[in-house]
C-alpha cells in the first residue's frame, strides 16, 4: 500500500536518525511483538528474555561511550527506544530503564572508575539495574527525599537508611525480579551536614537473587498495563555502602569526610545533576506519540473498509471513513501526531547537541530541560486522548485485546505521571519562561522570591525553533490585526499562536508582580493564586513551538506532492488548535464571531480534501503489520473482497 507520497513523508518524518529507524524495523521481528492475554508472569518472562536480544549497536544502548561497547548517540538511543514503543511498550520501558535511568545515570553522575567497572555489564545486560529515585512520600518534589546516606569517617563508609515507610522507594523497574543493582538517589550527610540529594551505586541482590543485607525488596502488585515490566519497592536498614560507589562526579567526600563540588549551591548543583538525566523524558514523550501513531494506523485502516449505514437511494453501506463525525475524530488526531513528530525529532536534535558540547552551555541545558518537559507532557496527554478516541472509532471489535487498542491505552496511560507529573512538568515550562531560565529554585516557595522583569522574558519570546528565519520571514508578512487575512495563511497561524502565548506571559508577570506586592510574606500564595494561568502558559508555549517544528519540517521535505499534503495537514493542526481554544481568541478579540465560524467552516472543507489522502498519511508511519498485531488488520483483506462483493452486486442491478 505504500505509495510514492507516503515513500516521501516517512523520509522527512524518519529524520537524522532514518538508519535507526530502518534497522530496528528491519531487525526485530514477530517474536518481539506483544502477546495479548499474558499473565503478569508470563509478560515478565517474555521481556526478561528479550531485553537481551535487543541489538546495541543501533539501539537503546547506543548512547554510552564508544570505549565501552556504545555508539556515543544519545540521539540515536532515544529514537530507538521511541520504535521500541511502537513493538512492545513494555520493553520500551523496561530498555529505558535499564539502558536509559540506570546506565544513563552511572555515565551522567559517576566517574572514569565507576564506567570502567560497570558500563560494559550494564550495555550488555550482565548487570540489571534500576532507577531508585522516587520515594512513597516524595515523587515530584525530588529535592525533598528523605532516604538518607550518611558518611562515617571511622570505618570509612555510608549508611542508607530508609527512615520511615514513606521513604520508600516505589514504583521502581526491575526491582522486583531482575534488578541487581541500584542507582539510589538519597540525602548525603556528612560532618552533620546535609548536602542535598546525591546518587550512589548500590547492591540489592546477590549472586543467587537473595536480597542483600539490610535491604528489603517487594512487588508493587499489579498495574493497569505494562505487565512485563517488573516494578518493585526497595527499603534500606543501614545498609553500608562503600565511599567509592558514591557517583560524584558532582560531589565528592574524602576519606576523612570533608565534602566538595565544583557547584556549592546545594540546589544548582541538584538540578545540574538532574538535568543530565533529561533523556527519561524525552523518551517517554517520543514513545508515547509512537504508540499514538499505531493506534491511528489501526483506526484509519479499519475505518476504510468497515462500513455502516446506506445512503438514500443506494444500497451499498458507507465505510466509517466516509463520515465527518469520523473524520472529525481521525484527521486533527493525525495531524496532532504529525506536528509532535516534527517537534520530537527536532527534541532530538538539540539533546544531541547539547550533551555533544565539551564546555557545558546553562542556558541551552535550560532550554532543553523545559522544552523536553513540556513536549513529555503535550504528547503523553494527547496519546491517552487519542488511543481512547482510535479505540472508540472501532467500536466493540477495538474493545478486543487481539485488536491492540487496549493494550495500548492501558500501557501508555502511566506515562502521563511518570518521568514527572505533567502538571508539574508544565510548571517547569513556565517557571522557566517567567524568570529567564533563573539559575534554580527549589520548591514552589522559590516562585515568591523571583523577580519578574518583562524584559528578560521578551528576548526568548523570540527565540525560533528550526527554520528561524522563515518563521520570522512569515510573521513579519502578516498584516495589521485590522486587515484581513486567510485563514489559511501560515503567517497568520505563526502570529496568532506567538500572540496567545505572550498575552498570557504578560498577564502572569502582572498578576505575580500584584501579588508580590500584596502578599510579600506569604511566597506559597503569590504562586498559587495563579497557578492555572501559569499551566497556561506552559500550554501556549508548547504550542507554538510545536506549530514551528511543523513549518520546518514542511520546509526541508523535497518532494512536491508530500509537500503540499504536509501544507494541509498543518493548516488542520494550526486551526484545530485555534478552533479549541476560541473562547480565548473570542474574549481577547484575536478572533470575531464571523471569522470564528470561518474556521470551523474551512477545518470541515479540509477534512474533505484531506479524506483520501488518510491511508497515505498513516502508511507513511511505515510500522510494520507484524508490529502493529492486531487482528481487525489481518482481516483487512476478506472485509475488502466483501466490499468489493456487494459493490458488483450493486452495479449488477
Amino acid at each position: 500500500m505504500i505509495n510514492g507520497v507516503s515513500a516521501s513523508l516517512t523520509e522527512v518524518l524518519d529524520g537524522r536518525w532514518a538508519h535507526i529507524r530502518q534497522a530496528v524495523r528491519s531487525t526485530l521481528g514477530p517474536e518481539f511483538v506483544t502477546v495479548p492475554g499474558e499473565t503478569g508472569d508470563q509478560a515478565r518472562d517474555r521481556i526478561s528474555r528479550l531485553i537481551r536480544a535487543l541489538p546495541t549497536d543501533v539501539g537503546v544502548a547506543s548512547a554510552f561511550p564508544a570505549a565501552y561497547g556504545g555508539s556515543d548517540d544519545p540521539g540515536g538511543s532515544t529514537v530507538a527506544a521511541e520504535m521500541l514503543g511502537q513493538v512492545d511498550l513494555s520493553l520500551m520501558v523496561k530498555a529505558g530503564v535499564q539502558w536509559g535511568l540506570f546506565g544513563g545515570a552511572v555515565v551522567a553522575l559517576g566517574t572514569a572508575r565507576h564506567h570502567e567497572r560497570y558500563l560494559r555489564g550494564i550495555i550488555s545486560a550482565d548487570i540489571m539495574g534500576c532507577f531508585a529515585m522516587t520515594e512513597t512520600g516524595h515523587g515530584s518534589d525530588v529535592q525533598q527525599l528523605r532516604t538518607t546516606c550518611t558518611y562515617v569517617p571511622e570505618s570509612g563508609h555510608f549508611v542508607l537508611d530508609t527512615p520511615h515507610e514513606a521513604a520508600r522507594k516505589d514504583y521502581i523497574g526491575n526491582a522486583a525480579r531482575d534488578g541487581r543493582m541500584a542507582v539510589v538517589f538519597a540525602q548525603l550527610i556528612t560532618g552533620g551536614r546535609s548536602y542535598g540529594v546525591h546518587a550512589w551505586l548500590v547492591p540489592i541482590r546477590d549472586e543467587h537473587g537473595d536480597p542483600m543485607p539490610g535491604v528489603t525488596i517487594g512487588d508493587a502488585g499489579a498495574k493497569a498495563g505494562l505487565l512485563g515490566v517488573d516494578n518493585g519497592r526497595l527499603s534500606f536498614d543501614h545498609v553500608i555502602v562503600p565511599r567509592d560507589m558514591l557517583l560524584d562526579r558532582y560531589g565528592q567526600v574524602a576519606e576523612d569526610g570533608a565534602y566538595t563540588s565544583t557547584i556549592e549551591n546545594d540546589t544548582r548543583r541538584f538540578f545540574t545533576m538532574l538535568g543530565t538525566l533529561v533523556r527519561g523524558r524525552v523518551t517517554v514523550g517520543a514513545a508515547a506519540s509512537a504508540a499514538t501513531r499505531n493506534a491511528l494506523t489501526i483506526a484509519v485502516r479499519y475505518g476504510d473498509t468497515r462500513r455502516q449505514f446506506t445512503r438514500p437511494g443506494d444500497d451499498r453501506e458507507v465505510v466509517l471513513n466516509d463520515y465527518l463525525a469520523h473524520q472529525r475524530k481521525l484527521l486533527p488526531a493525525l495531524a496532532r501526531s504529525y506536528a509532535y513528530a516534527f517537534a520530537q525529532e527536532e527534541l532530538a536534535v538539540t539533546m544531541d547537541e547539547v550533551f555533544s558540547l565539551v564546555e557545558p552551555d546553562e542556558h541551552r541545558q535550560r532550554e532543553l530541560e523545559s522544552r523536553a518537559a513540556g513536549l513529555k507532557a503535550a504528547q503523553t496527554w494527547n496519546a491517552t486522548a487519542t488511543i481512547q478516541m482510535c479505540r472508540e472509532a472501532c467500536g466493540g471489535a477495538g474493545y478486543l485485546a487481539e485488536n491492540r487498542l487496549p493494550g495500548l491505552k492501558a500501557d501508555t496511560d502511566v506515562f502521563t505521571t511518570f518521568e514527572g507529573d505533567n502538571t508539574v512538568l508544565l510548571q517547569l515550562v513556565a517557571k522557566g519562561l517567567l524568570t529567564g531560565y533563573r539559575d534554580a529554585f527549589g520548591s514552589l516557595d522559590g516562585w515568591g522570591r523571583a523577580t519578574f522583569v518583562a524584559e528578560q522574558v521578551g528576548e526568548m519570546m523570540l527565540e525560533r525553533t528550526a527554520a528561524r528565519s522563515l518563521i520570522q520571514r512569515l510573521v513579519s508578512a502578516v498584516p495589521g490585526r485590522d486587515e484581513e487575512v486567510a485563514v489559511t495563511d501560515r503567517g497568520w497561524h505563526l502570529a496568532a499562536f506567538e500572540d496567545r502565548e505572550k498575552h498570557l506571559l504578560d498577564g502572569a508577570i502582572r498578576r505575580l508582580r500584584k501579588g508580590a506586592a500584596t502578599k510579600k510574606d506569604r511566597p506559597f500564595d503569590i504562586f498559587n493564586d495563579v497557578q492555572d494561568h501559569v499551566l497556561a502558559v506552559a500550554t501556549a508555549h508548547i504550542d507554538r513551538i510545536t506549530l514551528e517544528a511543523f513549518v520546518a519540517g514542511i520546509d526541508r521535505t523535497a518532494d512536491p506532492e508530500a509537500r503540499a499534503l504536509l501544507s494541509k495537514l498543518c493548516d488542520l493542526y494550526a486551526l484545530t488548535t485555534i478552533e479549541a481554544g476560541k473562547a480565548w481568541f473570542l474574549e481577547h478579540g484575536r478572533l470575531t464571531p464571523a471569522r470564528s465560524k470561518t474556521v470551523t467552516a474551512v477545518i470541515n472543507d479540509l477534512l474533505r480534501e484531506l479524506r483520501p489522502h488518510m491511508r497515505t498519511l498513516v502508511d507513511a508511519f511505515a510500522i510494520p503489520d507484524e508490529w502493529l498485531n492486531a487482528a481487525i488488520l489481518r482481516e483487512e483483506p476478506a472485509r475488502q473482497d466483501t466490499m468489493a462483493k456487494e459493490d458488483d452486486a450493486v452495479r449488477a442491478r
